[in-house]
This record gives C-alpha cells, sequence and structure tokens, in this order.
C-alpha cells in the first residue's frame, strides 16, 4: 500500500501521520495551527525508536525471590514473557497484596503526561482498573503547579488563576500598558498542553503585545524566559527571591499612598492585618526596596521605579508555575496577589494578575463555549491518596504521620506499585533518593512503550502502544479542537493498548464488568463522544460517524475577550469568591488555624532552604534553574534526534555565564561534573550571557542514566533531578520544591562515563513465540 495519511494528536500539536509499508515516516501539521510545534517532527522516530520493549518482561531477581530483591532493580536481567504468563504473574500478585495487605498496599497514583487522547490516557485507565479491582493509593494534586492548585483555593476560592482560563491575551493586548512577568513566560512552554494543542496562538499573542506597544518586564535569572517577540526588558534576579521583590513592590506603592485602599477594603479580607508585616512594626524589618536590593540583587531605586510604574498605568502581573516549585512557593503567589491587590486593578480589563501566562498553551484564551469530550472514572472504593510530589517519603516511611492542607494523615505501607504513563526517574526530585525508596515495595509493575529508566527499574513490564496503534479522541481542556485520533499502524512488536491489558487481568480478577462496562474501544469512543455532544445540547456538533470521517472539530469561544474575577469586581456581595469571607484573603484566619511554621497566614518573605545569599552557597556557589526543555516535552521521545539537537557531547546541555565558566576554566563544549550533597552528574556546556552570574541552567527531561554499582550513582546522561531537593514547599501544600538547589560546577578530572540511557537492555534467553 501506497501513501497514506492518517489524522493524529500529541501534547505538541494535531498533525496527519504519513505512514509506508506499515511505518509512520512523516507528520504533516494540523492545517489551522498558525504556529505547529516543531516538536511533531520527532513522531516518526519515536514510535519506530530501537528503544522500544518488544514484549513483556520480568526482572530475573524478582522470580527469583520476589520478597527481597529490591536492591536489584535497575541492575539486573530482565526475562521476556509471552504474554499469557506475565498477565497471570500481574493478576497473581495484585490478589495476593489485596489479599495479604489490602488496597492500602497498591499505590496506583501514576502522575504522568502519558499520550494525548482522552479513552487511552494511561493514568485514567490504571485508576479507573485499581478502582474497579477493589481500590488502591491515588495521588492528588500535582509536580506542574501542585502547590497552587492545593494554596490558591483558600486566598482566592478555587484555583482558576492557575488552571485558566486567564485574561485573555486579546484583553491584554488592547488594555494593557504593562507587563510584568515574574520567571518570565517562555514561548516554548506554551506550545505543549496535556492532552493535545491543536492551535497554538500564543507566539502570535506575544507578537500582538510588541506591536501594541506594551511594555514587558521580564524578571528572570534568564534573559531567554522573556518572549523575544513582546521585546521584554530583563530584570535579573536571584532564584528564589522573587517574593522579597513583590513586597518591596507593595511597600513602595503604600509607603508612597499609591495604594487603591478602597479595592482593599470592599473586595479583600485582611490587608490591614497583614500591613504590620510589610511595615515592619511587628518584626522590626521594613520590607522596603532597600531591605529587598539586599536579597534579590535587584538595584533598589529598580523596585522602586517599576511599582510607580505599575501604579501609573493599567498593569498585568504573572509569575510563571516554576516559582511555586520552590521552598516555600505559596509565598511568591501570595505576594503577587496582594501586589495586584494594591494596585486596585483585579477585574479590569488588562489588569489583575494570573498564574502560568508562559507555562502552557491556552490558559489565556476565552473560555469555550461547551466542555471537550471527557473519560468517565470510577470511584477510588479505598478512599487513600498521599501528594503526588512524597511519594519518597511514603515509600521510605511507611507509618509515619505528616500534615497537608489542614488535615493529619499516615504514609500507607506500599507493597507493590503499578505505575502506567508516567515516568517518575525523570519528575521526582533527588533520584537518588528516590531510586532507594524504589527498593522497597515487594512488587513494580510498568507499562510502558519505551526502556525508560522507570521500566528499567521495574519488575514486570508491559509494553504498551504508542497513540498511533490504537484510535481515540483528542484535546485539551481549554483547546478549540477536537481531533480524531486515527489509528495509523499496527502495534509495534507485542505491544497492547493499556485498556486491553486491564480487560485481560480485570477478567483474572473477575472486575471485567465494572472496568470496561461492556464496551470495547469503539463503543468507548462513540459513549464518550455522544456524552459530549448532549453535553453542547448538540449546538452543531456533528454526529460521530461524520465528526470521525472529517477528522475534527472546533468548538467557539464563549466570547472573544476574557476577564478574570470581572463579574466579582462588578458585585462582590453577589459574586463571593468561595473563601470564608468571601472576599480575596490577605490574611487567612483558615491558614493560621493550620499553625504551620512553614506558611504563616499571610505572604511572607522566608529565607530558603538553599539560595545564593546563604550559608550552603559558600560549598555550593551556583543556583540550579532545572527548566523545562526546548526539544522535548519533559522525557518524551529525549532517545530521538530532535532531543539530540539540544544536547552538548552527548549529555544534557548546562548554560553557564562565562564570568563562572571562567573562574573554574570551563570551556564551552566540555563535559563538566555537576554536584551537591546529593549526587551528581555529568552535562556538555553552553557558555551563554543570557544566564545570570551565580546561575547555571540544565534543563530537565535526560533519562536517567545511573553510572556505578553503588546506592548514590552518579547520572552520566546529565538528569538534573539526581541534584533537586525533594521536599515539599510546606505543610499546607507539600509540593515539590525542585527549584531550591544549589550545585558546583568541576572540570572531569578523570573520562566521563560513557552514555547508557539508550543502549539493549539485557536480557536472559530468548523472546517467547507468539
Amino acid at each position: 500500500m501506497g501513501r497514506q495519511l492518517f489524522p493524529h494528536h500529541s501534547h505538541w500539536g494535531a498533525f496527519n501521520a504519513v505512514v509506508e509499508g506499515g511505518k509512520v515516516v512523516g507528520a504533516i501539521p494540523f492545517d489551522f495551527d498558525p504556529d505547529p510545534s516543531p516538536l511533531i517532527d520527532a513522531i516518526p522516530d519515536a514510535v519506530h525508536s530501537p528503544t522500544r520493549i518488544a514484549n513483556p518482561m520480568v526482572r530475573a531477581g524478582w522470580l527469583k525471590d520476589r520478597r527481597a530483591s529490591g536492591r536489584g532493580r535497575g541492575r539486573e536481567l530482565f526475562v521476556p514473557l509471552s504474554w499469557e504468563r506475565a498477565l497471570e504473574l500481574v493478576a497473581g500478585e495484585l490478589a495476593r497484596v489485596r489479599r495479604e495487605y489490602g488496597p492500602s498496599a497498591i499505590m496506583g497514583g501514576s502522575q504522568g503526561w502519558s499520550s494525548a487522547g482522552h479513552f487511552h490516557e494511561a493514568r485514567g485507565q490504571l485508576r479507573r482498573f485499581l478502582a474497579a479491582s477493589g481500590g488502591f493509593v491515588d495521588q492528588t494534586s500535582n509536580y506542574s503547579f501542585g502547590t497552587a492548585l492545593t494554596f490558591l483555593p483558600h486566598i482566592l476560592g478555587s484555583a482558576q488563576a492557575v488552571t485558566g482560563p486567564l485574561t485573555s491575551w486579546s484583553s491584554i493586548a488592547r488594555h494593557t500598558k504593562l507587563f510584568v512577568m515574574f520567571g518570565g513566560a517562555n514561548p516554548k512552554n506554551t506550545q505543549v498542553a496535556k492532552g493535545g494543542c491543536a492551535w497554538h496562538g500564543t507566539s502570535g499573542a506575544f507578537a500582538a503585545l510588541g506591536q501594541a506597544g506594551v511594555r514587558v518586564v521580564n524578571i528572570s535569572p534568564i534573559r531567554e524566559d522573556g518572549p523575544a517577540l513582546a521585546r521584554p526588558h530583563w530584570i535579573p534576579i536571584r532564584p528564589n527571591t522573587d517574593t522579597a521583590m513583590i513586597l518591596a513592590l507593595a511597600h513602595t506603592l503604600v509607603s508612597e499612598r499609591r495604594h487603591d485602599e478602597a479595592f482593599l477594603t470592599r473586595y479583600c479580607n485582611g490587608f490591614l492585618r497583614m500591613l504590620p508585616y510589610l511595615t515592619g512594626e511587628s518584626d522590626g524589618q521594613v520590607k522596603d526596596a532597600a531591605w529587598a536590593a539586599a536579597i534579590t540583587g535587584v538595584p533598589a531605586e529598580t523596585i522602586r521605579a517599576l511599582a510607580r510604574q505599575m501604579a501609573a498605568t493599567r498593569t498585568m502581573l504573572t509569575a510563571s508555575w516554576s516559582l511555586q516549585r520552590a521552598d516555600h512557593g505559596e509565598q511568591p503567589y501570595w505576594a503577587l496577589v496582594l501586589l495586584a491587590a494594591c494596585l486596585g486593578q483585579i477585574g479590569l480589563p488588562g489588569g489583575g494578575f494570573g498564574f502560568g501566562y508562559g507555562s502552557g498553551a491556552a490558559l489565556a484564551e476565552p473560555p469555550l463555549l461547551f466542555p471537550g469530550p471527557a473519560m468517565p472514572a470510577l470511584p477510588n472504593p479505598a478512599r487513600l491518596a498521599i501528594p503526588a510530589a512524597r511519594i519518597a517519603d511514603c515509600l521510605l516511611h511507611p507509618g509515619e504521620r505528616y500534615n497537608y492542607d489542614g488535615k493529619t494523615a499516615t504514609y500507607p505501607d506500599i507493597r507493590l506499585v503499578y505505575w502506567a504513563g508516567g515516568n517518575p526517574f525523570h519528575h521526582h526530585q533527588d533520584l537518588n533518593r528516590l531510586r532507594r525508596a524504589w527498593q522497597r515495595p515487594e512488587t513494580i509493575i510498568v507499562h510502558e512503550p519505551w526502556w525508560t529508566a522507570t521500566a528499567r527499574h521495574a519488575d514486570i513490564v508491559l509494553p504498551a502502544t504508542t497513540s498511533l496503534e490504537r484510535n481515540d479522541l483528542g484535546g485539551a481542556p481549554r483547546d478549540r479542537f477536537v481531533i480524531a485520533m486515527h489509528k495509523a499502524i499496527d502495534p509495534v512488536g507485542e505491544a497492547r493498548n493499556d485498556f486491553d491489558i486491564f480487560c485481560d487481568l480485570a477478567r483474572r480478577l473477575g472486575c471485567e464488568d465494572a472496568f470496561a462496562e461492556g464496551r470495547d474501544e469503539t463503543a468507548w469512543l462513540r459513549h464518550i463522544y455522544g456524552a459530549f455532544r448532549e453535553r453542547a445540547q448538540r449546538n452543531s456538533v456533528p454526529e460521530f460517524d461524520t465528526f470521525w470521517d472529517q477528522g475534527w472539530i472546533e468548538i467557539p469561544p464563549r466570547t472573544d475577550e476574557y476577564v478574570l474575577f470581572a463579574e466579582f469586581r462588578a458585585n462582590p456581595e453577589t459574586s463571593r469568591l468561595r473563601t470564608p469571607s468571601g472576599r480575596i484573603e490577605l490574611y487567612s484566619e483558615e491558614i493560621a488555624g493550620f499553625g504551620y511554621d512553614d506558611c504563616p497566614p499571610h505572604p511572607v518573605w522566608i529565607e530558603p532552604a538553599e539560595w545564593l545569599g546563604g550559608r550552603q552557597a559558600a560549598d555550593f556557589p551556583l543556583h540550579l534553574v532545572s527548566s523545562q526543555p526546548r526539544h522535548k516535552l519533559h522525557s518524551q521521545m529525549d532517545s530521538g534526534p530532535i532531543s539530540a539537537r539540544g544536547k552538548t557531547a552527548g549529555r544534557e546541555t548546562l548554560a553557564i555565564n562565562p564570568l563562572d565558566a571562567k573562574a573554574r576554566g570551563i570551556a564551552d563544549g566540555e563535559v563538566v561534573r555537576v554536584f551537591n550533597a546529593r549526587g551528581a552528574c555529568f552535562a556538555g556546556v553552553s557558555l551563554t550571557e543570557t544566564v545570570r552570574p551565580g546561575v547555571v541552567r540544565l534543563s530537565c527531561g535526560a533519562w536517567y542514566d545511573p553510572a556505578g554499582d553503588d546506592d548514590t550513582p552518579t547520572c552520566a546522561h546529565g538528569n538534573a533531578n539526581i541534584l533537586t531537593r525533594d521536599h515539599g514547599t510546606s505543610q499546607l501544600s507539600q509540593g515539590p520544591s525542585s527549584a531550591t538547589a544549589l550545585v558546583e560546577v568541576e572540570k572531569c578530572s578523570t573520562p566521563a562515563p560513557p552514555v547508557r540511557a539508550f543502549a539493549p537492555v539485557r536480557l536472559i534467553g530468548a523472546a517467547p513465540r507468539l
């Protein structure tokens, strides 16, 4: 058969898969996408990568003694299995653990992006299966913006200010005069959205800001965090000190009587209770610009001038998601809400604040007329969950009590981990600590298309299909398009889709009816689409067959301009926020009642555990920024040629200022050792003045590649999370604090170990015949 095209979708965009001879050979961008992501070019190589898992596997040491073999994970050989034998082992282990220990011994949260597609989304399928089979320990919140997700409802009544929709780009271009970005708004992040973004409009929005004459200010340690199309002014700041600068901006407004007292009185609760902290009356330290300058490295006059500019014009404030992934990550967000309240522009067109304008696609597009398709979930009968970023704590400290969001809970004793659609050896912090924690469960089961580090650290590995090997419905919650994801090729090797795997397991465990509800793939797609069509009240939504043949439909926006908190501003009595006071909480009695010493009841500057102004900087004088990568999504497609373009000397690239490199005798393109007390990795150097002195950038996503057999191996490939800190942001949110990490960089005194992240897994025996 000749060349064929199949409509499809991915987290980084919709496309037509080009298939020749049963193989995906290309990806043509969606016709209506104004700015397609170049990452779709990596799809053919990923689908047919030599790192694909060919057939079911079991770790040799686990077969010998499954209850005492955890230390062999990531080190031992694998034994190929037939599907029948593999499914018998998985079903037997699930039944045994559930029988001996109960559902609290099974972890199935499986945080991760997996593949685009509403039905085949791996985490949803796993959670549905484990719920149908008796319950499990889930994960709540997330790694991306988990701190804000937990914290913001206490002060704003919901998390919409971080999840979207935010005040729309159209409103900003029309009304904003000054757009201030703490942490920047890097365009590369707006090219992706979980579930799929078919329409990439953010680059056009940035260009519109420049054309409209909006002054854009990028306050970040990295110049490239600002969108070049908007011609931003760069204010380099010490990492993790944004809270101090924001408080000083607010202090300048108050001390010069430029703040909006009427807004603070009518729309906010607790301003007068936190004011003594701002003025220094409560602790003897005035939070003025001179105080902040010593902390942030930003001149006091720059801070005062910016505050005056904010007060003089329509100003939009934003902070990136990365700011809340740090020690006390609640504070910069709360401080920004305070600053916006002092300006009094919340709820006005082009004014106020929103979090994450540069952190993902479609966050600032007007809300859709009706929501897109969604796969129904099953309730978890165990009703157990831990904060997403506390996996290692849970595995290492069963029975230990912990605080979270005003409640006290106990970590369960996990005996079996079931993971599908994610790579914790990419996104979790302090990977050496995670590796030790990963040794403790009796059994770890992983579904995965590729031999990632998570698959290599499993006991039973089941090869899963990519999205191109199955049918599905695609579209992110805020994206205007719904895409028909046609199966383009037959499964590679012996891969099976997650739904079929779980159907086989559910049949063995006696819960197939509860899990599948009598539907196969086609019936489920029609069911999901039918429910979507009913919610839309048909509203020009075609029948399923018409949609499937066309390949896409478009959901119209509710309006062409949207303003966050507009209804609240228009009438705060009838449009009360879902907070105790019904208003914006600048002082929270609720949080005060929790009694957390690491999250006071109003925004404060708390010195981070590691920062350039702290004592640890004497030993580790560089602050690590582990940003999202440009040439891949998280760790997805790292083994392909597109990701390779972003590497230096075959390893993840470390961006360092020439002054810091010169002080260490480091040259451009060299391989260096990056280290701290938690671990070390090797990276290739890129000298750049776009990184502030005292800061290095090592983007996350390099497949973890432990070199050495001890419990604290070095990562040969440059995975930044071997260096990051595994500690909750606070007892309130328990989010990840990966942005709080100091390191040192040195020349290699001996040759760096070879990169083996993509090398074939060692096997015992040949694959069984089908």
